[in-house]
């Protein structure tokens, strides 16, 4: 049995796949089955140390001409759906705004994503939409991560957001991330563009831990071979740190072997 890596969409979330045929190449684009039903992907890799587990699905073919077409038919028809959809929520009057829509390969499931800043009860426009397009609709309230990674745009950094160019899982990050990489918790500094905590806080999370060992916190009083003093500054990755020995300020260098 082979497993092969398939994507839905350019920079999106990969899933894995089995099938018989042994010879499928990069790139070439297949129908595979899923949870919501058919859909047309496209082949990463094929995975050389599979981990195969009941609930694979398969890859039922390489894609035709006609299921091109067919595709290519699915993504301005959702256009059009997405359009109606926010014409349909301003008839009712719903504080929603639509990210993007999307239809299975075989049209048995039209999703919609949208975001809002509160709860939305959106079952009348749910069974308006039914009614026009004869599918099943599902309506899915993302959050504000979730939309800058579907929108895009430039970080802070002057690149493009990562979660929108080469994340393809978005992390947890807490506030504990940016206080052991002891940056400045200024909003503006630490946040997206999405508002939530920037998610290259995760970058080197694992790094700062490991050089905080052993390291004292800035406002602590520490004994040195200089004698007591406070310590008023961190320099975490290169393992020192400045103390106030009596208006003189002293620098601390920890020996690599400190670290656990």
């Amino acid at each position: 049995m082979n497993v092969y890596e398939v994507v839905f969409k350019e920079k999106g979330k990969s899933y894995h796949f089995i099938s018989q045929n042994s010879q499928i190449a990069n790139r070439v684009t297949v129908i595979v089955d899923t949870e919501r039903g058919l859909q047309f992907g496209r082949v990463v890799k094929k995975v050389l140390r599979p981990k195969i587990h009941e609930n694979m699905r398969e890859i039922i073919r390489i894609s035709t001409k006609k299921d091109y077409e067919q595709y290519l038919k699915n993504l301005k028809d959702a256009e059009d759906a997405l359009e109606k959809a926010r014409k349909c929520s301003q008839e009712l009057k719903l504080p929603m705004r639509f990210i993007d829509a999307s239809f299975t390969f075989d049209r048995k499931q039209l999703l919609f994503n949208f975001y809002a800043d509160e709860r939305i009860d959106f079952r009348e426009l749910a069974k308006k939409l039914a009614t026009i397009y004869k599918t099943r609709i599902e309506l899915r309230q993302i959050g504000a991560r979730d939309k800058a990674e579907q929108i895009g745009g430039i970080g802070i950094c002057g690149r493009k957001l990562c979660c929108s160019s080469c994340l393809k899982k978005l992390e947890s990050v807490s506030m504990n991330m940016a206080k052991n990489q002891n940056l400045a918790l200024n909003p503006s500094k630490i946040n997206g563009a999405c508002g939530r905590l920037l998610c290259c806080l995760t970058y080197e999370d694992a790094l700062y831990t490991k050089c905080s060992v052993g390291l004292p916190t800035v406002g602590s009083i520490v004994s040195t071979e200089y004698g007591e003093g406070q310590v008023v500054s961190l320099d975490i990755l290169n393992r020192k740190y400045k103390v106030n020995i009596n208006n003189e300020i002293k620098e601390i260098v920890l020996q690599d072997e400190e670290v656990s």
